[in-house]
């Protein structure tokens, strides 16, 4: 798919790259945010997102990045005690958020590169008085992948405990069941897997969490869930939703439609198998570069690579840089020790393909 625009050279873990024809979607007339024009719209778009999320139930779309419905999360689903899973950068922003919100978190953390299992979080929850328990899907700062169904199950058996799930760089990369797997809450960004621009959150709460919501008078007005509730009832968002961005968002689930969601889910496990057989023959000819994700809990949207001896993550991305191909270091404190690769949205195996021809002529000793 890669086209004379130079689109196919961009992959970032976040922002994602967007195709020209979604960019161009974005230059609809303005119409009223209180008009049949708007309802038309949400209610278009709520049929795709719910194929997307695994749902029957409305979707909130937020004009924000991810972190305010991680926010909002928090502030209408926990009571008082939150586990917060942390493996990752993203997984820490979620205890971070907590704390903000004078919650009291408490922190089940893994070394960076490893996951969760359902084990674990059972052995954490048993007796601690937890509420709820926050988990992110796919940890973007280190590509590892999370059971979100195997940790919602053993939450559910512990008792009166929600799980909210960031579900960020896996929701409209991978096949997501939120109802199915029982998911309490779980939200995405825009410009990560759907490949649009930044500045939407989408998000799916269960009846569990709204009654919650309705029993804390803290939950804030912004992100109140119980006003994005009663709105998508009439076909309509709580505040000033961003129009040009629906405009985007229609186009992509037009088009995500037409593909199909199995099968887009299909094209990320491609380019992800097609990035581990790389890493297979770049060490056995000698490029002594690995995956930091264990085998059996790697995105298939994302991948941080550890390079070899003698280049840090920053070294490998300006390399690559010098070639027209942009790529992210590690995140955080793995800024120097790894590189990551975003392998999702409208990317196909082809174009990361190329991406990778170029990698191997940069790590080539």
């Amino acid at each position: 798919m890669t086209t004379d625009d130079g689109f196919g050279r961009f992959f970032l873990p976040g922002p994602t790259e967007v195709r020209p024809e979604i960019l161009r979607a974005q230059i609809g007339p303005m119409v009223g945010h209180r008009t049949p024009d708007t309802e038309r719209i949400v209610e278009r778009l709520q049929r795709g997102l719910r194929g997307l999320f695994g749902t029957d139930r409305p979707v909130y779309i937020a004009p924000s990045s991810a972190t305010g419905l991680m926010e909002a999360a928090i502030r209408n689903g926990v009571r008082r005690k939150v586990l917060c899973l942390v493996n990752g950068a993203f997984s820490e922003r979620f205890a971070k958020i907590a704390r903000a919100c004078g919650l009291e978190p408490v922190e089940l953390a893994v070394d960076w590169g490893e996951a969760h299992t359902p084990e674990m979080v059972a052995e954490a929850l048993d007796g601690g008085g937890f509420d709820a328990v926050t988990v992110v899907h796919c940890e973007t700062s280190t590509g590892v992948l999370n059971p979100v169904e195997e940790i919602a199950a053993v939450a559910h058996e512990a008792g009166d405990v929600v799980v909210l799930v960031d579900g960020v760089t896996s929701v409209a990369g991978m096949e997501i069941h939120a109802d199915a797997w029982g998911l309490d809450f779980i939200l995405t960004g825009s410009q990560k897997a759907l490949a649009l621009p930044p500045g939407l959150a989408l998000g799916v709460a269960q009846p569990g969490v709204l009654e919650r919501a309705a029993a804390n008078e803290a939950r804030g007005l912004y992100f109140d869930f119980l006003a994005f509730e009663k709105n998508l009832e009439q076909n309509q968002t709580p505040t000033t939703p961003a129009v040009s961005l629906l405009y985007a968002l229609s186009a992509q689930l037009d088009a995500i439609e037409r593909e199909g969601v199995g099968c887009r889910a299909e094209r990320h496990r491609a380019m992800a198998s097609a990035l581990y057989g790389w890493v297979e023959e770049a060490r056995s000819g000698g490029i002594d570069v690995s995956i930091v994700a264990p085998e059996g809990y790697r995105s298939t949207t994302v991948t941080c690579l550890r390079p070899p001896a003698g280049w840090t993550g920053p070294e490998v991305q300006r390399a690559l840089a010098e070639r027209g191909f942009t790529i992210a270091p590690g995140y955080g404190r793995f800024k120097d020790e790894m590189f990551r690769i975003g392998h999702m949205g409208d990317h196909t195996v082809g174009e990361l393909q190329t991406l990778l021809d170029a990698l191997e002529e940069v790590l080539r000793p």
